[in-house]
């Protein structure tokens, strides 16, 4: 273990009003550093100052279009798919000086509370050309108030519990590892059980945007990550829909859709230099979110009875909402 932490773990540079916060916020040992409840969900500190900062201040646009996820649940996949979707025009797809084929798609479609507060400094995304594509992990009822009021589109990925888990610990470790005594899946999963994870309780966080993608499907716009593995042609011609920018039949003849999916496979996303040896400014390698992106990985880690505790307490939360998922 090393006594100097990278930037990405250290929680440094609190504002004063964060301090303050915290101190009568109800505290729980998170998977890489102690997590506050804010508002109904966990988050840590470094990440509580971007929320705080996205509520007072972001003014949302009804061209905007925010990707909404909980933690790894697919956001880096679909990132990259929104961005080569929606700049088709701008960027096309078969040159060969893609913006993601040099830049990682969390620098090319930011999340809002990660990057909007910045060592103490709000970044001002106003002048950012429309629409402006910004991601997201909080919960729908602490979305910034100008969010609620726009017709800003939001687009929200679910994957299932089992292995979204999975993916959670194994990112959590593998930003701990080398700095710190990285976390037994026994203890991260009890907490998850509890719900207390960044953005959680996981099943709180999809319940809300499911409801609300029911009362109003023409605001928000509910994907399944399982779904999208299965039928990925199908799932991003109805994304291309819901933001009313479809394909073309020419497009379509050009084999644009198969070309987007291939650019942005997961494989191909993983093997890129960018992605292979890049950071971003804090120190974080870029490769850590690159793992596996399977469907079923969770086989290879749960006991049965981590999968009897989390069976109950899904069917509890979920009961009578509709929403099923797919674990293999």
């Amino acid at each position: 273990m090393t006594t100097s932490l990278p930037e990405y773990l250290e929680e440094d540079n609190l504002s004063e009003e964060c301090k303050k916060l915290i101190s009568i916020l109800p505290k729980e040992k998170g998977w890489v550093r102690s997590v506050y409840n804010y508002q109904g969900f966990w988050t840590s500190t470094k990440f509580l100052q971007g929320v705080i900062a996205c509520q007072q201040q972001f003014q949302a646009r009804d061209s905007d279009i925010i990707l909404v996820t909980s933690p790894k649940s697919g956001s880096t996949w679909l990132k990259s798919l929104l961005f080569a979707l929606v700049n088709r025009v701008k960027h096309p797809i078969f040159v060969p000086n893609h913006p993601l084929l040099v830049e990682n798609p969390h620098v090319l479609v930011p999340f809002l509370e990660h990057t909007l507060y910045v060592d103490g400094q709000v970044i001002d995304f106003s002048t950012n050309t429309s629409p402006r594509l910004l991601a997201t992990h909080v919960p729908f009822a602490s979305l910034p108030e100008s969010v609620h009021d726009s017709k800003t589109k939001l687009i929200y990925l679910c994957r299932n519990p089992r292995d979204t888990f999975i993916s959670m610990w194994h990112f959590a470790n593998n930003l701990l590892l080398h700095h710190k005594d990285t976390n037994s899946i026994e203890e991260m999963f009890d907490l998850f059980c509890k719900g207390v994870s960044l953005y959680g309780p996981f099943w709180n966080h999809v319940l809300d945007y499911w409801k609300q993608s029911i009362q109003n499907p023409n605001k928000i716009l509910f994907l399944m990550y399982e779904e999208i593995k299965k039928k990925p042609k199908i799932q991003l011609k109805r994304l291309a829909k819901f933001l009313e920018c479809p394909f073309s039949i020419e497009e379509e003849n050009s084999r644009v859709v198969d070309e987007i999916l291939k650019m942005c496979s997961f494989e191909n996303l993983r093997n890129l230099e960018v992605n292979t040896n890049g950071k971003f400014s804090t120190g974080e390698p870029y490769k850590v979110f690159f793992r596996r992106g399977e469907i079923g990985d969770w086989k290879n880690y749960f006991t049965v009875e981590m999968i009897d505790k989390l069976n109950h307490i899904i069917e509890e939360k979920f009961q009578g909402s509709g929403l099923k998922f797919l674990y293999v």
